[in-house]
This record gives structure tokens, sequence and C-alpha cells, in this order.
């Protein structure tokens, strides 16, 4: 028996999803740019699918635009965004934070470099969170200055599954903006809430202007994602070509996947909808309790904050976690040290160290995840494997 709990590094295509799909590859290919009846068919199921990604996201359906994922969905909201500002010289500030998925991090790199060059026209501002990976809303306010154009904070951490107070922090924003007669963007990559928490960009999320989400992590298909660009936001392309997608993507859309994570996102909003939370909450809390009552020396990394209910962030004091995430993976379990984007890398987690831990406590760590599919049995089965596979590595250590 196989066991995934590394549901943050992807999800599995759900049959309803892949079903919705299959058409498009065959039998009903046509391009959605295409004035026949196959590229209208392509083109209804194309915005079809940006109708269910729009209620999912509770925002309107002309505000969505497709992407291949959650990385191209980050790049483009920090990239199109402060690209105009670059190209017209005019001064700029982000600010963003050390424990954002590389997808932000090196985007936000890349454009701090561009701005050293155009004589220090781009500043960025990593804003440090505190031992349970919040930032801190007095920390963030501190950091907004006259020029500050795009704030761009995760939803839910990827590693740890804190969650930010996003919405809070956008009002910030948006307050001394209008304070200081200014106006400040706010992005927020939601790869890991979407589908695990109710997202309202009508209600708790007003103020946010973009925000990133990736199929495959709601049981779509890889290679598939959104961003939510608010009316209003100018938005420089990173490819040219084509007038796809209101002139921000160009390229023929990949219409069998946009299908699929349009039907992902229709399950997704049933499951949120329905008795699928409180249930997978309950069997993460029995997993997690379970967990540290029989390993000696656990705890679980950002246990005082709020997380997403699927995510357990162990450290286990004394270990090394690679040792450990061999011998699940030879006893049936995937797990991981956290973003699977840098799981093969040997130095320690970002995240974890941007929380102020050391090297051996982020080396210690590990991360499960459950899915909407975990069972009862497979969590029974894990709580036999996984204490005896850590007493096993601390006799052989």
């Amino acid at each position: 028996m196989r066991i995934d709990l590394d549901a943050n590094a992807t999800t599995p295509v759900l049959p309803e999803v892949l079903d919705a799909m299959r058409p498009f590859f065959c039998e009903r290919h046509g391009n959605p740019s295409s004035a026949h009846q196959s590229g209208r068919q392509a083109r209804g199921a194309l915005e079809m699918a940006r109708i269910a990604v729009a209620s999912l996201l509770r925002c309107e359906a002309k505000e969505i635009v497709f992407t291949s994922g959650g990385t191209e969905s980050d790049n483009l909201a920090l990239c199109g965004v402060l690209q105009p500002f670059l190209d017209r010289h005019e001064p700029a500030h982000l600010i963003t934070t050390d424990i954002e998925h590389h997808a932000v991090l090196f985007a936000a790199q890349s454009l701090e470099k561009r701005g050293r060059e155009a004589t220090g026209l781009l500043e960025v501002t990593y804003l440090r969170p505190n031992a349970d990976g919040v930032i801190d809303p007095a920390d963030f306010e501190a950091a907004l200055r006259p020029h500050t154009r795009l704030v761009s904070v995760m939803l839910a951490n990827n590693e740890t599954g804190a969650i930010q107070p996003v919405g809070k922090l956008a009002r910030i924003a948006k307050d001394y903006a209008e304070k200081n007669s200014t106006s400040i963007f706010v992005h927020t990559d939601a790869v890991q809430g979407a589908g695990k928490m109710q997202l309202d960009l009508s209600g708790e999320f007003k103020n946010v202007d973009l925000l990133s989400v990736s199929g495959h992590k709601i049981y779509g298909p890889q290679g598939t994602g959104a961003l939510f660009v608010r009316k209003g936001v100018e938005l420089a392309p990173l490819f040219h070509g084509g007038p796809h997608e209101r002139q921000r993507r160009a390229g023929t859309e990949n219409v069998p996947g946009i299908v699929g994570l349009g039907r992902a996102a229709q399950l997704a909003q049933e499951w949120l909808a329905g008795d699928g939370p409180r249930h997978l909450a309950a069997l993460h809390a029995r997993f997690e309790a379970a967990l540290l009552s029989a390993i000696p020396g656990a705890s679980v990394n950002a246990a005082s904050a709020p997380r997403v209910s699927n995510t357990t962030n162990l450290r286990i004091d004394g270990i090394n976690a690679e040792p450990l995430l061999i011998s699940l993976d030879l006893h049936g379990i995937a797990a991981s040290f956290g973003s699977a984007c840098t799981s093969g890398a040997a130095e320690a987690s970002h995240v974890l160290l941007g929380m102020g831990m050391t090297p051996a406590q982020a080396n210690a760590s590990l991360r499960f995840s459950l899915s909407r599919l975990t069972t009862g049995e497979e969590i029974d089965r894990a709580l036999e494997i996984i204490p005896a596979a850590v007493a096993q590595i601390r006799t052989v250590r």
C-alpha cells in the first residue's frame, strides 16, 4: 500500500476531471480562436471553465486569466504590474516576505536586479515573519512607502500551512494608499489556500487585486493555473503574440487542461460547501496529535498559527529528516522536506530559516500534507510506520 502524505506537492486528477477533459483531446479539439463550429465549441468550454474558477473565487469571469500554473501566475502578477514602472522610469517599491514560494521570491529578485540596473528605480522589502511564520501587520505597515506599488504576501504557506492575514494586510495597504494619494496593488499566492478554504474576492479579500491558483493543487491537471486580475489593474504581458486572454497571456489556450481546471474548481466548491473540510480537519488533528504522542522530542512548526487543515510540519529533535524520508518512502509513505520545487536540494528550508530556526532545526523537519482522498485506514497505517521509522533512525545514528 502506498500512502500519499504529500498533497501540498501535487494532487491526483479526480475521475470527474479526467472525464470532462477527454473529449477535448480528440473529437472536440478545436482552437478556441477559430470561428467555425469546433472552434466555437472549444471557446464555449473555455468560457464555462472561466465561470467555474470565478465562482470558486467569487469574482467576475472576465477577471480570470488562464496560465500554465502557479509559477506563471506569480510571475505575471509581479512582473506584469512592476515592469511598466521600469519602462516609464518611475520609482517603485515591492513588499514581499522571506517565506514566499520561490516563484515569488525569484521573480522579486529578478525585478530587484533590473531595478539596480535602472539606477535604483525598483526596491524590494522582504518582511520576516514571527516564530510561527506569520507576518506582523505592524511590521507590514511600517514597511509601506509613498512609492510602494505592489505587495505580494502568500495566503497559506506551502511548507507550514500557516495562513497570513492577507485581508487585513490588503486593507492596511489600501488605507495607506488613500491617505497618501497613491496606488498600491495587492497580490497573494493562494496556490495552497484555494480549494482548502473559502476565498471571497468580493468580501474578505475585496482589497486583493491579483490572486494566483494552480490546477494540480486542487485535483486538476498539472500545467494549468489562473491569475485573478481585478478590473483596473494595468498588467504587462510576459509573452507576446496573439490577443488571447484579453491580451494578457498570448498563445493558444490549453483547452483540455483549462476544462479540467474548471471542473476541479466546481468540485472544490462543492467540497467546501459540504462536510469535506470538517472531515479532513478531524482526520488531520487525529494524525498530528498521535504523532506528537508517539514520537519523543517531536513538535509542530507554526503550531500556534492559523493553518490550513491538512498540513503538519513536524520537527523531530536529534534527527536529520533526509534519511527518515528515505525510510518512509521504502515503507510506502510519501512525505517531503517542504516545497516540492526544492525537495532535491541539500540546503535547509528558507521558510523555516526565515522563521528563526537554526539549520539543524530546519533539517530535522519534514512535511506531511493530507488530501481530500486520504482515508482513516491510511492514517492508521502511517501512525504505525512513522514512529517506528523514527526509532530505527535514532538507533543507527
